[in-house]
């Protein structure tokens, strides 16, 4: 089982990176929460893991924070929800501010996040009310710049990354833009808003 990865950031996008380890680069999905965390390419990181192993696959699962590993193990746990919904769940709502949701039973705001249904809403909140309200809520989103001339084709890749068609995805950043009307938007603020979009 692998715990954590240290090494060398060669490639990252908001979906995935790829960790050098003394020659052997390790293939790693995130969400857009560790994804804003992250050092700049080529440097030193250190990531914790979820290996995932089903029949066709080996998948590693990298969070940034402790607590957003442990609600990922929480939100996998749940019936209904696999590792790559759990992604997308966190790629919308920070894990504190989950936790939090969850705490109080909000079932419309959980609702209101990409891919959860009210049935899933009310399963997290039944299963997990008692787990998260141990959680650290501490967790500090860092905002990284960005340059604007990939940030729609990012956006788009991790969208479709995280399962959208690339019509919807496509549908959804248009729309965006156009309500933007030009002004800059970083590649973590128009993903996040293309989620809220595409769960209406």
């Amino acid at each position: 089982m692998i715990s954590y990865l240290k090494g060398t950031l060669t490639k990252k996008s908001p979906t995935e990176i790829i960790v050098d380890v003394v020659g052997i680069g390790y293939s790693v999905n995130i969400s857009l929460s560790t994804y804003e965390q992250l050092p700049e390419l080529n440097g030193e990181v250190l990531i914790l893991t979820h290996h995932h192993v089903r029949e066709d696959a080996q998948l590693l699962y990298g969070f940034i924070t402790e607590n957003e590993r442990e609600m990922f193990k929480f939100l996998i746990g749940v019936s209904g929800i696999g590792p790559k919904m759990a992604q997308t769940i966190l790629s919308g709502i920070r894990p504190d501010e989950l936790a939090r949701t969850i705490t109080v039973g909000a079932i419309s705001s959980l609702t209101a996040i990409p891919g959860v249904g009210k049935k899933t809403a009310e399963r997290m909140v039944l299963e997990l009310k008692d787990k998260v309200v141990k959680m650290d809520g501490s967790d500090k989103i860092i905002d990284l710049p960005n340059t604007g001339a990939s940030v729609r084709s990012e956006a788009l890749t991790a969208l479709i990354s995280l399962g959208f068609s690339r019509e919807k995805a496509e549908h959804s950043l248009r729309d965006i833009l156009n309500a933007i009307n030009g002004k800059n938007i970083s590649v973590e603020e128009l993903i996040k808003r293309a989620l809220q979009h595409t769960s209406k």
